[in-house]
């Protein structure tokens, strides 16, 4: 035999047995990959119990042990994937008996439900109330636009270079159990700690000493958030601080009494991180039932019951203004809701690991993200995307916070003198209600209280903390530059607390605990302590040369 008898085989169909199961295997591939794509395109419920409905009709175990709402959906995706194998078609429509209204909001990817007559006049309240403060907010952007670099730059080294002498300044026993979250009031006076024994306990400072402990829960407190007024107008025996129990309540606390002022009950399985709206008049609460809740904290109503995401929620913020929140789940999504409106404003699609943390950023239209991928994410509102990402932690970013300065954050009462030139009327805003842009700057000015003289630098403050603004009420004293939103704390399980700069995103200071993962973390109003929960059980109190 010569190469002129070779056969050539163009279209690769000689072979052996190593060919053909070669073939085999591709095929085999090809058709794992065309059943995942299948997989990913299928149309189920979001909420739990529809799934529950669905799998009871075709007869599988509504649940099985250990088996989580995600886990659900991921199995009745699988039943419905072999039963369009079964019949051989490769369309959605899988189940012709089972509910039709589910199937077509699906397809329609967006659906709504009916609110309540107190959920309408609830959104009046706050398009008001959300209007109100972002006339404040943008005006005092307006004058910091045009304040001199110099003063800028100085102001930035002066905090900067407070926060670098920072250091643990000691630490303290929580409790038995886990802590989960740690708080300080808004006066910077005392700290609200929970852990997982079901406890809350309120300590002095800068001592450390226990005020008080509030049994309640019956199960590990997952949240827990102060009132904007608690230690500042509201009465010791008036609602002051919630927290939200792994037995699925919300519990309201005042300062005095050794039992709760309200239980909140709703949510079908336990509740992450709680937050109260900037208003104080109601509170919101992730789920782990895959929902987050809106209540109102005088009538103690449920006024809303948010889906959205397709598997536990845990964290919950609100913006400043009062007019958007923001939800992060285990389903590694973010959203963030109008909740004048009830529609999404933003989707944080961009981690790889569940939404551990969220907090927004005093200008409006910044959020950060912490995750278990090991970053924090800085989401542009206006542009509706990731603006920077920060490598953050070794391990899982437990807490993310800006700070704010009690000083410089106006507080306004939902029921208070709202200064708006337009009214809202059936739930809508009055097209005569209208901002007027080229409103006198002198005016701007004198609302905020910001001195502007170009020929004078702000020197860095070597007698006090330089964080610490000794103006009061809404307005900045003059002479003052705006120290809110400067810089951002976060917390990691690699056991670290982390200072970074809010501007270039860099990193400022490392904080070390002794040992535990950081579960939570906060700044004080003043700018003189961060402050740690940590899995040890303990808490620790970090402060720089001026703080005490």
């Amino acid at each position: 035999m010569d190469i002129d008898d070779l056969t050539v085989d163009n279209t690769y169909q000689l072979g052996g047995s190593d060919d053909e199961r070669e073939r085999a295997q591709n095929a085999a591939l090809i058709e794992e990959l065309d059943r995942k794509k299948r997989f990913r395109k299928m149309a189920v419920p979001t909420d739990d119990k529809k799934v529950k409905e669905r799998l009871r009709a075709y007869g599988e175990p509504i649940t099985l042990f250990g088996e989580g709402p995600g886990d659900r959906r991921d199995r009745l995706k699988y039943i419905q994937e072999q039963i369009q194998q079964a019949r051989g078609t490769d369309g959605m429509d899988v189940d012709d008996d089972s509910d039709e209204s589910s199937d077509e909001e699906d397809e329609e990817g967006e659906f709504y439900t009916e609110g309540s007559d107190a959920l309408l006049e609830a959104r009046r309240k706050l398009a008001r109330y959300s209007l109100s403060k972002a006339r404040t907010r943008i005006a005092r952007q307006r004058v910091e636009v045009g304040l001199p670099l110099g003063k800028i730059v100085n102001l930035r080294k002066s905090v900067f270079s407070e926060l670098k002498t920072f250091n643990n300044l000691g630490s303290q026993f929580g409790d038995d159990r886990p802590l989960s979250t740690i708080r300080f009031s808004p006066n910077g006076q005392y700290i609200l700690t929970s852990s997982w024994t079901g406890d809350s306990k309120i300590w002095d400072l800068p001592n450390l000493n226990l005020v008080s402990t509030k049994k309640g829960h019956t199960d590990k407190i997952g949240g827990s958030a102060w009132h904007p007024q608690a230690t500042l107008g509201n009465s010791e025996d008036g609602l002051n601080f919630a927290t939200g129990g792994g037995e699925g309540t919300v519990k309201l606390w005042s300062l005095t009494g050794d039992k709760p002022l309200a239980t909140l009950s709703g949510h079908e399985n336990r509740v992450g991180r709680v937050a109260f709206h900037p208003s104080g008049s109601y509170l919101g609460s992730a789920g782990f039932d895959g929902t987050w809740r809106l209540w109102d904290v005088e009538t103690h109503q449920e006024l809303l019951v948010q889906e959205g995401h397709s598997k536990e929620v845990y964290s919950l913020a609100f913006q400043d203004d009062g007019a958007l929140v923001a939800s992060g789940g285990f389903d590694a999504i973010g959203r963030v809701w109008d909740i004048r409106t009830g529609r999404t404003a933003m989707v944080l699609d961009g981690h790889v690991k569940e939404i551990l943390a969220m907090d927004f950023a005093p200008n409006g239209y910044q959020v950060a993200t912490g995750s278990g991928d090991d970053t924090v994410r800085i989401w542009d509102l206006r542009a509706l995307k990731t603006q920077y990402i920060i490598p953050a932690h070794k391990s899982s970013v437990s807490d993310v916070k800006f700070f704010r300065s009690s000083n410089e954050i106006s507080s306004i009462s939902l029921n208070g003198n709202l200064p708006l030139s337009g009214d809202v009327k059936g739930g809508v805003l009055d097209s005569t209600m209208e901002i007027d842009p080229d409103q006198d700057k002198e005016q701007d000015i004198s609302e905020i209280g910001i001195e502007t003289q170009e020929d004078e630098d702000v020197k860095p403050d070597t007698t006090s903390n330089g964080l610490t603004s000794n103006g009061g009420g809404n307005s900045i004293e003059q002479g003052e530059l705006p120290k809110s939103g400067l810089f951002l704390v976060t917390a990691g399980f690699d056991c670290n607390v982390r200072i970074w700069s809010a501007d270039e995103w860099s990193l400022i200071k490392n904080l070390p605990t002794d040992a535990g993962k950081v579960m939570s973390v906060d700044t004080s109003s003043d700018g003189k302590f961060i402050a740690s929960a940590s899995y040890s059980r303990s808490f620790h109190l970090f402060g720089g040369d001026n703080s005490l």
